[in-house]
């Protein structure tokens, strides 16, 4: 199985573009009050409470925002997380996992409605122990998430009955 979660994350960019925007208006707003309020006292908490809001919001989707690419067809499986937004232009952010299917142990997968992140363990000559690595799957859709959840069971099933 292969995707991609590209048509999911194809708004990324929009986002981020309205977030920028709305900051800059709010802080040009603000400018203005401070420049002709008369009182000292004019400018409160609240005026600068949507752009902390903002931020704050720009921060958490900067975090999130990444495309995820998922590939189990032949003996390896592939797993890529990259950022969205310069991601026509170049890599950056970027998380790579390529192995063995046979080295796969275990995976977890988290979803906290406004997270999703998945979790695999493979086993490691140069480490002791398993080696994990988590990866963004926020923006990928349901019956992606299901496929490959399905194509990872199947993965650790025949591992199990090899071993």
């Amino acid at each position: 199985m292969r995707f991609k979660n590209t048509s999911e994350t194809k708004i990324i960019p929009s986002i981020y573009i309205l977030i920028v925007a709305a900051f800059v208006t709010n802080l040009f707003v603000n400018i203005e009050i401070m420049t002709t309020s008369e009182t000292e006292n004019a400018m409160t908490f609240s005026h600068f409470l949507p752009n902390i809001l903002l931020l704050l919001f720009g921060i958490y989707f900067h975090r999130i925002a990444q495309s995820f690419d998922f590939d189990s067809d032949g003996e390896t499986l592939n797993f890529k997380n990259n950022g969205v937004f310069f991601s026509k232009f170049m890599e950056y952010r970027v998380k790579r996992a390529e192995f063995p299917k046979s080295k796969l142990i275990n995976f977890e997968v988290s979803d906290y409605g406004i997270y999703a992140s998945l979790k695999i363990y493979i086993r490691s000559r140069r480490k002791k122990g398993p080696r994990s690595y988590r990866f963004n799957i926020t923006f990928l859709g349901k019956k992606k998430k299901r496929g490959m959840i399905e194509s990872l069971r199947k993965v650790l099933e025949k591992n199990k009955a090899i071993s």
